[in-house]
């Protein structure tokens, strides 16, 4: 006997052309983004600059001809590679769009393309890069502690590897 599956309503709002199209190129920048070869560009870039960077307020000259490296580098990478999957495609009017559309944008993606445009969030991502490097990254292991629920588990486990 099949049952008969009730229709759900999800609210499917009406969305203009400029919608899809934001959506279509937020689709494509996140597989350009997680792609080895942009991840391979960005990485060996900040390889090259973190050294530069150190965590105060006054910030130095050179990061701002780092700054503009980068984005040359990085927004020109981008754009060819959305140009070779949607001909026409404008960086300027996809980055006008993109204040209008920051809510429904993932995380990740905004704060990645933030880092075009806000010179501090591309500081922050060049200080937490070097804190990874050195090896003062975010480091939760030493609030792990990995306890027994019953100490005759423990014993049993004991017993069991001395024999």
């Amino acid at each position: 006997m099949m049952e008969t599956l009730e229709e759900e309503n999800f609210g499917v709002s009406i969305s203009s052309p400029s919608d899809a199209e934001f959506d279509a190129v937020v689709g494509y920048l996140e597989d350009i983004i997680m792609d080895d070869d942009f991840q391979l560009i960005q990485r060996s870039f900040m390889d090259n600059h973190y050294r530069e960077f150190e965590d105060t307020e006054e910030n130095k000259l050179i990061y701002t001809s780092i700054f503009n490296e980068y984005i040359c580098l990085v927004e020109k990478y981008i754009e060819e590679k959305l140009l070779d999957r949607i001909p026409g495609f404008s960086m300027a009017a996809f980055t006008m769009s993109l204040q209008q559309h920051k809510d429904e944008m993932a995380g990740d993606i905004f704060d990645m393309l933030l880092t075009f445009t806000d010179f501090l969030a591309f500081k922050e991502m060049f200080l937490d890069y070097r804190a990874e490097k050195e090896g003062r990254g975010l480091d939760l292991s030493s609030g792990l502690v990995v306890t027994s629920l019953s100490k005759s588990s423990i014993s049993s486990s004991q017993n069991s590897l001395r024999r």
